[in-house]
């Protein structure tokens, strides 16, 4: 796993305006401290655990950070430096300051087919750069063409965004359902493997619309445009080529034949373009009647006025979108703050709740283990009461065998209190102790000596 540097990057850039944002990522403006120079800082938000949806996994982070590490292409953003935190990791790219392409072409209007040429061609030569290092764009679209600086006839143009992005190697099949629906290739929407072509299908979508303003397979939802691309489902419409491809031949600017090319299509009112087609391929005698005629205009002047009451329509609605959307995002980071907390609880939570169960499996494998020395000292126990007890047998044996032979000795009746013709009484006595002693000894290594009376003094004196 790449590691970045843990280093705070406000210590070494100043962060200034926000310049755009994505799902999951934020683009700021930044000043190096050191130098002054100009950059962008990519903020992505990691994902947390696997178990999230929110933030990008980590792998993705660290595959867009090399693939940008290996490119160096005066058509491509480059990477600066990369920096780290507990919850982002901050790319710093060149700035691209001169916005997004389409802004720029929107600006002037019209563009002519020399001009974009020369947009396309630089658009060629990063996608080459890129190919031949066997790297896969996968997310050429409009928002991902920015100019370096709009200021100049012929701006430069920057491919950005390398979030999706991944090296093609040869022999390991690689398939998945990602991009902007309006751009992606067909092997995409199929999940097909995909390889380099998936560029050039989308970079055949960018001349498309940079030629006509048109989008060739864009359809009125989501589903419908997937059914048009897979396909192949688009037409070359008169209406949209004729009003934006200018030819230089001979000196001249040769703008087709027909007179409405004079007016950007974006400009005019889908009346004005409807009464200009019905013009143009209306018959001869529509002018003789000109009774039809006047109702004919009185109608699109009733329809130009239902437009401009639509769009007035359109303009407050707009606004009553733009108040939910400002509620909704005020709500959304609400919650999300919300949620980071609850999510922190319930991580320390289920870590108190993992310390309480690893003491409970210990508590139980000490019962377990104090249960089987329980059972064994019980065994050893009972062993050594069986054994007590034979002993405590034999003993009782022995000591009647003993009372027998000692009382088989005649008494001294002479009354001196002893056997007769010895002092027999002291040497019995002390033999038959010694006897038993040593007998217990050996059985059950002294253990029971201590709680029993051997001294037969008594005895033999009484007898």
């Amino acid at each position: 796993m790449a590691v970045f540097k843990q280093l705070k990057v406000e210590d070494f850039y100043e962060i200034g305006e926000e310049l755009g944002s994505g799902q999951f990522a934020i683009v700021k403006r930044c000043v190096d401290r050191s130098t002054g120079q100009e950059f962008a800082a990519k903020f992505i938000k990691k994902r947390q655990s696997m178990a999230s949806s929110r933030g990008v996994r980590r792998e993705d982070i660290e595959r867009e950070v090399s693939i940008l590490r290996q490119i160096q292409h005066q058509n491509i953003v480059t990477l600066q430096d990369v920096y780290e935190n507990r919850t982002d990791v901050v790319l710093i790219l060149e700035l691209v300051s001169g916005g997004e392409l389409f802004d720029f072409l929107a600006q002037k209007e019209s563009l002519s087919e020399e001009e974009a040429t020369q947009f396309i061609k630089q658009i060629l030569e990063g996608v080459n750069y890129l190919h031949a290092r066997k790297i896969a764009h996968f997310d050429l679209k409009p928002e991902n063409i920015m100019l370096l600086d709009k200021n100049v006839p012929l701006p430069r143009i920057k491919l950005i965004d390398f979030g999706l992005a991944h090296k093609i190697e040869a022999g390991v099949e690689f398939k998945n359902i990602f991009g902007t629906p309006e751009f992606v290739a067909p092997e995409i929407v199929n999940y097909e493997p995909l390889g380099l072509e998936a560029d050039m299908w989308s970079i055949g979508v960018i001349t498309y619309i940079l030629l006509s303003g048109a989008s060739p397979f864009l359809g009125e939802t989501k589903q419908d445009t997937l059914d048009n691309i897979t396909a192949v489902n688009y037409e070359f419409d008169e209406e949209f080529f004729c009003h934006t491809i200018q030819r230089k031949q001979g000196g001249e600017q040769i703008k087709g034949t027909k007179e409405t090319r004079e007016t950007p299509a974006q400009d005019q009112t889908p009346a004005r373009i409807h009464h200009q087609i019905s013009l143009q391929h209306a018959p001869n005698n529509t002018y003789a009647n000109f009774e039809r005629f006047a109702q004919v205009v009185e109608d699109i002047e009733q329809m130009e006025s239902a437009f401009v009451t639509l769009a007035s329509a359109h303009d407050s609605l707009q606004e009553d979108l733009d108040a939910m959307v400002s509620i909704y995002n005020d709500k959304e980071a609400w919650y999300k703050e919300e949620s980071e907390g609850v999510r922190h609880e319930l991580s320390q939570i289920r870590y108190e709740f993992r310390k309480v169960e690893a003491v409970k499996r210990n508590l139980q494998e000490d019962m377990t283990a104090f249960s089987s020395s329980l059972d064994a000292i019980s065994d050893r126990y009972r062993e050594r009461q069986e054994h007590f007890d034979w002993l405590r047998s034999e003993l009782s044996n022995e000591l009647k065998w003993v009372q027998e032979v000692v009382g088989s000795f005649p008494l001294d009746t002479t009354g001196g209190g002893g056997y007769t013709g010895c002092n027999f009484s002291n040497v019995l006595n002390n033999d038959v102790n010694e006897a038993l002693k040593e007998l217990l000894s050996r059985s059950c290594g002294g253990e029971l000596l201590s709680g029993i009376n051997l001294d037969l003094s008594e005895t033999g004196q009484q007898r």
